[in-house]
């Protein structure tokens, strides 16, 4: 699918006017754009999904016009989290700036910042100081707590929240209707459940659910992989039985046959933990923490799982 074809950039805003559910921040942003020249660096935090990138995107289309895509570096910190990206792309950026006339200066828009190493960020501090007359940094975050303190002073901070319910179905009809999609309220509603507000996850589950048929309940479902999701409490139980290699079979079926990602099983096992009786919630929630992190830091998903239902299995001994 390309880039053209996929309707999370066919409908991503161009302009600030155009921002979904962020009205505080645009009306600060708007007067920060009355006096361009004095800008400062900006850091946006805030979920997944809900408008940083694509905020940062209208910015440098308003400031630096037709010209914005020359004079606009975009990098995505967490695929290039160390030093050298800093020392290299960043600052060799910089430097040339180019003294267009015709722009205040160039921007720099560093998403998933927060991934970036702390000898990264201190680095990356001093670029900021020496190259603040012909640039500006954009810094994108989820987790503004990851992001060093000097950094952050040197900023003017927009937390973003996260978009309501209403808006998001709002502009999930407005796509259906403009590629004459059949849909019902009910379909809708599951999407915004599964995206947890996230509007780029949303449209991505809108365009799936779309291929298969009318976008109602059943082929969201279907197309998110989450059609087998009560099949989780049946893992919980088998596991929590003892029966380990049983439990662990149908994971690897709902893994590998139906698509279910690692993380979704392990947020719907942690769902699944307070529908059932049990004495041992807390403990049960500590595993699922412990290895939700393990695989957040890249241990092997297949090991990892396996041995989150043995320990399961301990836990009623």
């Amino acid at each position: 699918m390309t880039e053209s074809s996929m309707w999370v950039e066919k409908y991503r805003p161009t302009k600030l006017s155009s921002i979904i559910n962020q009205k505080e921040i645009v009306g600060s942003l708007r007067s920060l754009l009355k006096n361009t020249s004095e800008m400062p660096h900006l850091l946006f935090s805030g979920s997944a999904g809900v408008g940083k990138t694509t905020t940062a995107l209208c910015l440098a289309r308003e400031i630096l016009g037709e010209s914005w895509h020359e004079h606009t570096l975009e990098l995505n910190a967490s695929d290039e989290r160390g030093i050298n990206m800093v020392r290299e792309r960043v600052k060799k950026f910089a430097r040339f700036s180019g003294l267009d006339t015709s722009i205040p200066f160039k921007l720099i828009i560093l998403d998933e910042a927060d991934e970036m190493t702390s000898d990264a960020q201190t680095a990356l501090r001093r670029i900021i100081e020496d190259t603040a007359k012909h640039c500006r940094f954009i810094m994108i975050a989820n987790n503004i707590s990851k992001i060093i303190d000097p950094l952050q002073s040197r900023c003017a901070v927009f937390k973003f929240t996260r978009i309501s319910e209403e808006d998001v179905i709002n502009h999930l009809e407005e796509i259906c209707k403009k590629e004459k999609v059949k849909y019902n309220q009910e379909g809708l509603k599951t999407l915004y459940q599964n995206s947890e507000g996230d509007m780029r996850h949303s449209i991505n589950m809108l365009q799936a659910a779309a291929s298969i048929g009318m976008v109602n309940e059943d082929n969201v479902k279907a197309s998110a992989g989450l059609s087998k999701t009560s099949d989780v409490n049946i893992v919980l139980k088998l596991a929590l039985g003892g029966k380990i290699s049983e439990a662990r079979n149908k994971m690897i079926e709902l893994i590998k046959v139906y698509g279910m990602s690692e993380s979704d099983f392990l947020k719907y096992l942690n769902e699944e933990c307070y529908r059932i009786k049990t004495t041992h919630l807390s403990e049960m929630l500590e595993i699922i923490a412990k290895y939700d992190y393990r695989l957040i830091i890249g241990a092997n998903p297949e090991i990892q799982l396996s041995a989150l239902l043995a320990e399961l299995g301990n836990i009623e001994k």
